[in-house]
């Protein structure tokens, strides 16, 4: 059926039949029979013809670009299959947030070229949120939550964050007990931000933010962060921030057992991907990789550090 749908766009593309058969190097009859066997399969006119003339038929038009994706994704799949017996090899497009991609990604970028010395990777960091059909990215990572779309999303490790200080910070202010009692502490916050989950905590004032105060304000975490070792306040920070200072002993982490407020529990570390995409079998190879890389948990969330790689 593949072969009709294959003759059946190519005579809809020239509006001729004998062109086609000229081409093709075969008669005519052959070139219609299968567009007759195509119109019986389906049960509908695809052609108006005459002696003089060829038009699509409403059921053509409708059922031409519905053929077009059929043969494209037959065709991506052939590409993926044979991909699959052949070292990837090619360029891949990769995005990231810059902190997190300076981080993590291009430590699992260095590794992943060391085992496909074929690829070439084209790194994007930023924060900005990329259009990966626009921009034709291969894979982008996505920290939060994630909306509703079309996109092919593979779940990397989980969101947290740390609400952690310095030991020197906690031997002058003392340590807060409670999430509660950070009301009473120098919190070190973000000058704007629109993500959720800032200072909120599971069953503390009713999930929403608490009111901290703080001497410092930045519209940069990595300030913050510094800022925190530096013994001048409190930080609520990503755990893949926080958590090597934490294991060196630069951070304590105050409050390692309370959660995050429940709507914000899905909040996680995606990596996602364009369906179809003729880069497919490449960017769910360096999916793979960056899961095994991060590991479960991921390392930055590990009580110590066990990463050998």
């Amino acid at each position: 059926m593949l072969e009709a749908i294959n003759t059946f766009i190519e005579v809809a593309t020239e509006r001729s039949f004998t062109s086609v058969a000229r081409r093709r190097d075969v008669a005519v009859s052959s070139i219609t029979r299968k567009i007759d066997t195509l119109e019986a399969e389906l049960g509908a006119r695809l052609f108006a013809r005459n002696s003089r003339s060829l038009a699509l038929t409403d059921a053509g038009e409708q059922f031409l670009p519905r053929a077009r994706h059929l043969v494209s994704e037959m065709d991506d799949a052939k590409r993926g299959l044979a991909d699959l017996h052949a070292d990837p090899r090619g360029l891949l497009t990769i995005t990231a947030p810059e902190a997190f991609g300076r981080r993590h990604v291009v430590p699992a970028i260095a590794s992943f070229l060391k085992r496909y010395p074929q690829v070439e990777i084209d790194l994007h960091l930023s924060d900005r949120r990329v259009d990966l059909t626009q921009e034709r990215v291969d894979v982008a990572i996505r920290i939060g939550l994630l909306p509703d779309s079309d996109l092919v999303a593979t779940r990397l490790a989980p969101s947290k964050r740390l609400v952690c200080a310095s030991p020197d910070y906690l031997a002058r202010c003392g340590r807060p007990a409670t999430p509660a009692q950070l009301v009473k502490h120098n919190c070190l916050t973000l000058a704007s931000s629109a993500s959720p989950g800032w200072w909120c905590f599971a069953n503390v004032h009713r999930g929403a933010a608490l009111p901290i105060r703080g001497t410092l304000r930045s519209d940069d975490t990595e300030a913050l962060l510094q800022a925190a070792v530096a013994g001048i306040g409190v930080i609520h920070l990503a755990s893949w921030m926080a958590g090597e200072l934490v294991r060196a002993g630069q951070l304590v982490s105050l409050f390692p057992g309370v959660a995050a407020p429940p709507k914000l529990s899905a909040s996680a570390i995606h990596a996602v991907r364009l369906p179809g995409r003729s880069h497919a079998v490449k960017a769910t190879l360096f999916i793979a990789h960056l899961k095994t890389f991060f590991g479960d948990p991921p390392y930055w969330d590990r009580a110590q550090r066990k990463r050998a790689r």
